[in-house]
């Protein structure tokens, strides 16, 4: 089963981040993350850009208004995000719990993937989806 953990902070603790070096950053996460490989259950990890490069698109009204970052009334950042392939949600919760970037404001969502077999399969758009994933090696 594929697990998405989704890192989120708050705006003061988004700030906060940027008191620590940033090599020692790189070598904790680069840690976990290698952890994550030698177990065999990491498919992919990112991290985003600050906020202050990013854009809000709000679809609330026609036509749809863009927002510059930073957001002020945002609550939580999405900072980035980790693909696990586990054997359950209870594991995905472990390795969450052992991510090294953490204290007062930082929040890691656990969020299923759900697989191209959970939707009807004789849709045409998923037909589609599956024949790409087939020709790149992704199913």
């Amino acid at each position: 089963m594929k697990y998405m953990l989704i890192m989120r902070a708050t705006d003061e603790a988004f700030a906060s981040m940027a008191d620590i070096d940033f090599q020692e950053m790189l070598e904790t996460v680069g840690k976990f993350n290698d952890e994550m490989i030698r177990a065999g259950v990491l498919v992919a990890a990112e991290g985003l850009a600050d906020p202050s490069e990013g854009v809000v698109v709000d679809y609330s009204s026609e036509p749809p208004v863009v927002t510059d970052g930073p957001y002020g009334e945002t609550k939580e950042l999405f900072g980035g995000f980790y693909i696990l392939n586990v054997t359950s949600k209870e594991e995905a919760i472990e390795w969450a719990k052992r991510q090294p970037v953490t204290g007062p404001g930082f929040k890691t969502e656990v969020r299923r993937v759900p697989t191209i077999d959970e939707f009807p399969q004789d849709n045409e758009w998923v037909q589609k989806e599956r024949a790409w994933r087939e020709a790149t090696g992704q199913l």
